[in-house]
């Protein structure tokens, strides 16, 4: 189903000339209630009954074009798997002439007052399965990112947050969009102890960009609690810079994952880096 439709990019969607990359998530989420509501399981009602609704628990990502001013984003929503308490949604969000912007698949479940996936009821399940079609789809990072056996000579940064209440969603959680934004900020203090300057070494293109991603969601980050991010760099080449993420609170890994961070053009096409940008990342 499209449950964006022909969305204009505004001001403060722009990171720059681009959107930042937390809207991808943000889309998605959106996307995910408009889908809720039309299979009469809304967000609301979940909240009201103390849940977690349509938590992520896995997210495979790709970023083929990035939307800049101008461009209209339509998001196409699509079930691909419906079990007993999951379900597998693929997002396409494309232009409006139906080129592609992004690929997700992810995968949710909600998750109960008491903790534990809430099993969903059968009605919601009956018409997520008339809904379900099959996507040939295969979004995230690829098995050919460089050199990994080489990942313990590349450094290892962490930098922390405290969630406050503008990171926080309806069930007082830190919200989805807001962890992209983490991630983002402590790759920018890594470039700033590095003496780089973002602008300084841009030279017309747009670095540092998320580009693809696989993150598993082990379990929430609570309200008031300090969020740590660990960015343990595993490759570096002229297309990618590809790293470890690890999200942790309290000494447990709530989210780990991968994650590519890409260069692009003004225009929002992929592009490559220059041995300037990449030098705070290399051995």
């Amino acid at each position: 189903m499209r449950t964006i439709r022909d969305h204009p990019v505004r001001f403060g969607e722009l990171a720059g000339p681009l959107v930042h990359g937390a809207n991808f998530f943000h889309w998605q989420l959106v996307s995910t209630q408009e889908l809720a509501t039309a299979v009469e399981y809304p967000f609301e009602d979940l909240v009201d009954d103390d849940a977690i609704p349509y938590a992520p628990v896995v997210v495979d990502a790709t970023v083929h074009r990035y939307p800049r001013f101008g461009d209209a984003v339509s998001v196409e929503t699509t079930p691909t798997r419906v079990g007993d308490s999951s379900l597998q949604v693929v997002y396409e969000a494309v232009d409006e002439n139906g080129e592609p912007f992004s690929t997700a698949r992810m995968t949710h479940v909600t998750i109960a007052p008491e903790g534990g996936a809430l099993a969903l009821p059968e009605a919601v399940r009956d018409r997520l399965d008339g809904r379900r079609e099959s996507r040939d789809v295969d979004p995230g990072p690829t098995d050919d990112g460089g050199p990994e056996e080489r990942a313990a000579d590349h450094p290892t940064f962490e930098d922390a947050f405290r969630i406050h209440s503008p990171h926080i969603e309806g069930s007082e959680l830190a919200y989805f969009e807001e962890y992209p934004r983490f991630a983002d900020v402590a790759l920018e203090s890594v470039l700033a102890d590095a003496g780089v300057d973002p602008s300084d070494v841009a030279g017309g293109r747009q670095p540092f960009r998320l580009q693809s991603w696989h993150w598993e969601f082990n379990s929430t980050v609570a309200f008031d609690s300090t969020l740590s991010v660990t960015t343990d760099v595993q490759s570096v080449t002229e297309e990618s810079i590809r790293v470890e993420h690890t999200f942790r609170t309290d000494g447990e890994v709530r989210i780990e994952g991968l994650t590519e961070y890409g260069c692009f053009d003004r225009e929002g096409d992929p592009t490559t880096y220059t041995a300037e940008m990449l030098a705070p990342f290399e051995p």
